[in-house]
C-alpha cells in the first residue's frame, strides 16, 4: 500500500498529463493507494466551491483510510525528536504521514525530498515507461 502525499495529489488533479497522474492512476487501479486525514484536509482547503469540495471528498473517501491514533502520535513525536537531535526540523503533518506509513507498513509517494530524511520511511518511486 502507498500513502500519497498532498504534493502528488495536486498535480494529479491539476495536470492531467503529469507523471504523478499516471503513477497515481496505476496505483488507484491496483487498489494500492491509502488516504490519511492530513492529506484530505490539505486538499480540501484548496477547494473554491462547495461543489468542488463535495466532488473531491467523495472521490478521496472511496480510498482506504488510515486514522491517526494515540500510538501514531507517539511515533510522530519520537520521529520528530530523533530528527531534531540531528538538527532536522520537518513539518508535523509530514511526520504524522511518516508515522502512519511506518505503522501500516506503507510506502510514501511524495515530491518532498525531506521524506528521505525520516528513519524507517520507505518511498514509492514510480517506474518510468
Amino acid at each position: 500500500m502507498v500513502i500519497a502525499d498532498t504534493s502528488v495529489w495536486i498535480p494529479f488533479f491539476n495536470r492531467p498529463d503529469s507523471p504523478e497522474k499516471t503513477a497515481l492512476d496505476l496505483l488507484i487501479d491496483a487498489d494500492e493507494v491509502a488516504l490519511v486525514g492530513v492529506v484530505l484536509a490539505e486538499l480540501l482547503q484548496g477547494c473554491r466551491t462547495r461543489s468542488e469540495r463535495d466532488s473531491l471528498s467523495d472521490a478521496l473517501l472511496a480510498l482506504p483510510y488510515y486514522e491517526v491514533t494515540q500510538s501514531t502520535w507517539l511515533q510522530t513525536g519520537d520521529l520528530s525528536a530523533a530528527l531534531l537531535r540531528r538538527g532536522v526540523t520537518l513539518p508535523l503533518s509530514d511526520l504524522a504521514i511518516a508515522a502512519l506509513a511506518i505503522e501500516h507498513d506503507c510506502r510514501v509517494y511524495s515530491l518532498d525530498a525531506h521524506f528521505k530524511k525520516i528513519p524507517g520511511v520507505h518511498l514509492y518511486l514510480p517506474t518510468s515507461n
